[in-house]
């Protein structure tokens, strides 16, 4: 099967995406890890994004795209692939169109209220990495796994998190009309308990 994840920053995609593909057998691929290993792996893609990159540049389409064609043309992809931060444009998922159409695209809508207080109770770990929330430590400066410090990213500052609301509310309306005007997509209450948002993804999906 192959999908898309939309949805706002602190929605869950990433959990919901590991649980769907791990469901599915298909791959959970990100941006983020798209651009790193074909960056790391020195393909022609990789290269070129990278020379947009060390000179300040945001990656053209033309090269996002065509990045996308190569991870999915990988062996892993061939029963289908869960995509999640790609397409984030019309142009974009026009594209996909033409490399492999997606059969469902799932959209996990979380109220912006919801989000901010998700966001802005994050706290990091600087030693071992691991992700907190405030509600759900004892001290919210000390990691309780490690020890290390936990640190609070400018990314989770309320100041940011409303921009970042503003760019995805910008960016994803459009993308959001032209799936439910192909009949492709699929929303689902991302405001429960992850468990909860995992089985009706799945359920939508039957």
């Amino acid at each position: 099967m192959k999908l898309i994840f939309l949805g706002p920053p602190g929605a869950g995609k990433g959990t919901q995406a590991t649980g769907v593909s791990t469901k599915l057998n298909v791959p959970h691929i990100s941006t983020g890890d798209m651009f790193r290993s074909a960056i790391k792996n020195r393909t022609r893609t990789g290269l070129e994004a990278q020379r947009y990159m060390d000179n300040g540049q945001l990656v053209p389409d033309s090269v996002v795209i065509d990045m996308v064609r190569e991870r999915l043309a990988m062996d892993d992809c061939k029963n289908g692939y869960l995509l999640d931060g790609f397409p984030r444009t019309v142009e974009q998922a026009e594209a996909l169109e033409g490399i492999a159409s997606p059969d469902a695209v799932i959209n996990i809508a979380v109220p912006d209220e919801r989000l901010l207080s998700r966001l802005t109770g994050r706290r990091v770990c600087g030693k071992c990495q691991g992700t907190f929330h405030v509600s759900k430590l004892a001290d919210e400066k000390v990691c309780p796994v490690c020890g290390g410090e936990l640190i609070h990213r400018d990314d989770d500052k309320p100041e940011t998190i409303k921009k970042r609301l503003s760019v995805y509310h910008d960016q994803t309306a459009p993308l959001i009309g032209y799936y439910t005007g192909n009949g492709k997509l699929k929303t689902v209450d991302g405001d429960n308990r992850p468990e909860d948002v995992l089985k009706a993804i799945l359920a939508s999906l039957e």
